[in-house]
């Protein structure tokens, strides 16, 4: 009886020791994904105020910027009064994250591009409006946000499996879901790696899984505005050709 008993308890153990990494994951990586999902929906918001800033102020860059990183504040930082929106905003305008955000470097890419055949011979296209143009001219805005996985344990996993997914960094070692077998994680050879562009591709590999144990994914969002100012094609705006805003 006595045996028995032993015996069903380091079975149990057992049993337990090789389903729980499994449990926790599908709990906090359920949790790491609707976070995930609130950061896709923020993006979405901040590529059209974005847009929409860039349309009002003859596509400043900087305006740009602090509108997105405004609208994607609560992602990842206290947001819920007037007092703390503005001290959040103030330590992160310059397009950075802070240590409280457990990541490292840019908050948020936006490339520009406009359509309507603009005229940049000019410091600005002052027939943005001439109702005799052809095409109307459109700003788009593509935005990169560098959202921080927070949760712990599967930010790692879902890091690895991405870097690996991509082509970047395989992962060959104990499975962290099931710590019996051996884990290997490789490419998808059907096109996995094209599911981003290069210098995100490459940015991510630098950033996800560096020595401060931070972990950020790059989330995409798209949005389109009609110029309602003069573009302006300078360093500090939309430039002389179409690209990333600096």
């Amino acid at each position: 009886m006595g045996f028995g008993s032993r015996t069903n308890r380091g079975q149990a153990a057992v049993e337990a020791a090789l389903t729980l990494p499994l449990t926790v994951f599908m709990v906090l990586g359920t949790l790491q994904l609707f976070l995930m999902l609130q950061a896709r929906l923020l993006a979405e918001h901040a590529a059209f105020n974005a847009a929409r800033t860039g349309s009002l102020s003859q596509g400043s860059c900087v305006r740009m910027k602090h509108a997105a990183i405004l609208t994607l504040l609560p992602a990842f930082a206290r947001a819920d009064s007037p007092e703390r929106v503005a001290a959040a905003f103030d330590l992160r305008k310059g397009n950075a994250f802070v240590a409280a955000d457990r990541a490292q470097g840019d908050i948020v890419w936006l490339d520009t591009q406009l359509q309507g055949n603009p005229d940049r011979s000019k410091p600005e296209d002052l027939s943005f409006d001439d109702p005799d143009r052809a095409q109307v001219l459109r700003l788009v805005v593509r935005l990169t946000f560098w959202c921080p996985l927070r949760i712990p344990f599967a930010n790692w996993v879902i890091a690895r499996s991405v870097l690996a997914a991509w082509g970047l960094q395989p992962y060959v070692g104990v499975n962290p879901l099931e710590p019996a077998t051996k884990a290997s994680w490789t490419v998808d050879v059907n096109g996995a790696p094209a599911a981003a562009g290069a210098d995100v591709r490459s940015t991510f590999k630098a950033r996800a899984g560096n020595p401060a144990g931070t972990y950020v994914f790059p989330i995409h969002a798209a949005a389109e505005r009609r110029m309602m100012t003069a573009p302006r094609f300078s360093a500090t705006h939309l430039g002389k050709a179409d690209g990333r805003c600096q």
